[in-house]
Order: C-alpha cells, then sequence, then structure tokens
C-alpha cells in the first residue's frame, strides 16, 4: 500500500528535496528518439520555460534541474518563510500569472 506524502515529508528535518520523474513505456520527452528515428529536442526548452514558471509561483526554489532524454532530475528548496509571508492577495497574483 502506498504511504502518504504527508509522512514521507518532513520539511522540518530538510526542506530540500531530490525529483526524479522518468517517462513509461520507452517514451522521450527530448533527444533523439532511437526506435522511431523522431527528435522531440524541441521540448527541451519547452520543459525549461515551465519549470522556471512553476518556481516564481510556488515558494519552491529550483536549486539545480537537468532535463535528460526521458527523465528529469529536479533539486528544489521548500521556502517556508517565503510562504508564511505571502498574504491571500500575493497568492492570487502568483497563481493568475
Amino acid at each position: 500500500m502506498a504511504t502518504p506524502r504527508r509522512n514521507l515529508i518532513s520539511v522540518s528535518n530538510t526542506p530540500y528535496y531530490h525529483c526524479i520523474s522518468r517517462c513509461v513505456r520507452r517514451a522521450y520527452l527530448c533527444g533523439q528518439d532511437p526506435l522511431t528515428g523522431r527528435s522531440y529536442e524541441h521540448r527541451r526548452d519547452w520543459v525549461e520555460n515551465k519549470l522556471l514558471q512553476l518556481g516564481r509561483i510556488f515558494c519552491i526554489d529550483i536549486c539545480a534541474y537537468a532535463v535528460m532524454s526521458n527523465h528529469t532530475h529536479l533539486v528544489l528548496h521548500i521556502d517556508i518563510a517565503k510562504a508564511k509571508r505571502l498574504n491571500n492577495r500575493a497568492i492570487l497574483i502568483r497563481w493568475h500569472k
């Protein structure tokens, strides 16, 4: 049975996390797919831009990232102090960017 995230993540112990996301079924996120010969390199810029955009919206700093051909790595820092300083208006403005 899966463990709830609230039991896996303890921001009080460490606000830093290394997150990995991998494509399934031999799919390619970026680069050249050796099976089909198709290039998906155009997606790399889209993924990087979206990561940076989301980093500005949420109170999570992107310390490092790597967008590989079939997976991504992110080193994230959860900024609790910044999140606590936001009022309702600031949150609405961030969500509507």
